[in-house]
């Protein structure tokens, strides 16, 4: 029996809801056919965007998306998204796929679409390829009050008479790789010169700016060391982490269960080292962290689309179980990490939807996403664990209270083995009464398709918390009390 102690009196901090936030990327089918399937389609939709995936991140009350990329956003033009006539154009990605980008969903469309859900919009400024003018000229498209400057009347004359809310906005995208091939060094001589134009002109927007790849911590000291004597305006420090795969993305090993997970619990080490060293330039309060891309990287072609999209992948209950640990670990460190985006929304990476044709289903992972959204802007308890050593036998935890109500989510990492829980109150007792709900199935290797799409799907358990209660192998459980 493992134990888990609810330490109330040892608050972490308030749980930013934006650590529950999503990617959408011009890549592959993320927009066209996964998104977006036009205002004159058939299918239902919502200003041209499909009217269930809407409703579905409305119920998970997804806070914020992040646009256009991703490397996308490094050879990006706003101009060509806005207006009648939208040129066709190669992409980042047409090397790997042959697709050209129609620009059919620009930033008027997409501002149409985080309004439908009730997101708050995250964009990506091309650091590498224009000015930083054109990326001021963006903002004032975009943020100016109505009819004060030339490009607020353009947007205007384009159907939008007010400004567009974006309080958030990325100087690059991985300036390290694709971005640029930029040194840390280089990139905070960027950074400062572009925010210096971005900030100046919107003040109140949050910049965030380009971080490590994984485990480069040099670039983290580097890009500090190179911003904390100026007026740098940072608001964010972002920075991405793949656990990549291990294995066949639907046919693995229970090895390979427990090494995908250890390579998904690696990024607490990342966080915390990162934090150190942000903490040591003293710049804790303006350099925290933005995780804006994260999760599974599987082999293509496990999708529906057995491999037309790039990057599609299939999401089984491991993929589900990556999410659960991820969140776990984010709301544990909830002080240090202002925002973080599982990538990506939909047929892309770690997706929670997976869309073709009349087709939109849920992946396992939605329903993670589902089941831990009232920790949104809850705040963080300590959650102990006795027994819990060994990570394949292991269990990964967090707790928060909002509304004097108790959430507890929980993962069994082990695919071989149920666990007893027993609950333990510090500061308050534990009730005797709770909604619970159970992501599981008998095979790890389960899977939703379109020809069957509740294979995985949660159900509300009974269980008495104030009781020994016990979760069956490779399942993720939410009690509320």
């Amino acid at each position: 029996m493992k134990k888990i102690y609810l330490l109330y009196p040892q608050k972490k901090g308030r749980i930013a809801p934006e650590l529950y936030g999503h990617f959408t990327e011009h890549l592959g089918g993320v927009f066209y056919d996964g998104l977006w399937v036009g205002k004159d389609s058939s299918i239902p939709n919502i200003k041209g965007f499909r009217k269930e995936i809407i409703e579905k991140l409305r119920a998970i009350k997804a806070p914020v998306i992040r646009w256009p990329g991703g490397c996308f956003a490094e050879t990006y033009d706003w101009r060509d998204g806005i207006g009648e006539h939208r040129p066709t154009r190669p992409n980042w990605w047409t090397k790997n796929d042959k697709r050209y980008e129609s620009n059919e969903v620009g930033t008027h469309e997409f501002m149409d679409f985080c309004e439908a859900v009730g997101a708050d919009a995250y964009f990506a400024a091309n650091l590498t390829s224009v000015s930083p003018l054109h990326i001021r000229n963006w903002m004032d498209y975009c943020l100016s009050p109505r009819g004060t400057t030339s490009l607020a009347l353009e947007r205007e004359q384009n159907g939008h008479p007010e400004p567009f809310t974006i309080p958030y906005w990325g100087v690059g995208n991985e300036n390290w790789g694709g971005g640029g091939n930029m040194t840390p060094e280089y990139y905070a001589g960027e950074f400062r010169r572009f925010s210096a134009l971005m900030a100046n002109a919107f003040p109140s927007v949050q910049l965030f700016a380009c971080g490590e790849d994984a485990n480069d911590f040099h670039w983290t000291n580097k890009l500090m060391e190179g911003t904390v004597d100026s007026e740098h305006h940072m608001n964010g420090y972002a920075m991405h982490y793949y656990c990549g795969q291990a294995g066949d993305p639907l046919t693995f090993s229970k090895d390979e269960w427990t090494c995908l997970l250890k390579q998904a619990a690696h990024i607490e080490d990342i966080i915390v080292r990162n934090w150190h060293i942000i903490c040591g330039y003293s710049m804790q309060n303006c350099g925290k962290l933005v995780i804006d891309e994260w999760g599974c990287w599987h082999s293509d072609g496990s999708g529906p689309s057995h491999g037309y999209n790039l990057f599609e992948q299939q999401s089984t209950m491991r993929d589900a179980m990556v999410a659960a640990l991820t969140l776990n670990i984010f709301n544990n460190h909830c002080d240090k990490i202002r925002m973080a985006n599982v990538a990506q929304l939909v047929n892309c990476l770690h997706s929670l939807f997976l869309a073709g044709g009349e087709h939109c289903i849920e992946t396992p992972t939605y329903h993670v996403f589902d089941m831990y959204k009232e920790h949104q802007g809850a705040e963080a308890i300590e959650a102990t664990v006795t027994d819990n050593d060994d990570f394949a036998s292991s269990i990964s935890v967090s707790a928060s209270v909002k509304d004097e109500k108790t959430l507890l989510t929980v993962g069994n990492l082990s695919c071989t083995g149920d666990v007893e829980i027993l609950l333990e109150g510090v500061g308050k007792t534990i009730p005797a009464e709770a909604q619970a709900t159970l992501l599981y199935a008998e095979d790890m290797h389960a899977h939703n398709t379109f020809e069957t799409p509740e294979a995985v799907t949660p159900t509300a358990v009974h269980i008495d918390p104030a009781r020994p209660f016990v979760i069956p192998k490779a399942a993720i459980l939410a009690i509320r009390f």
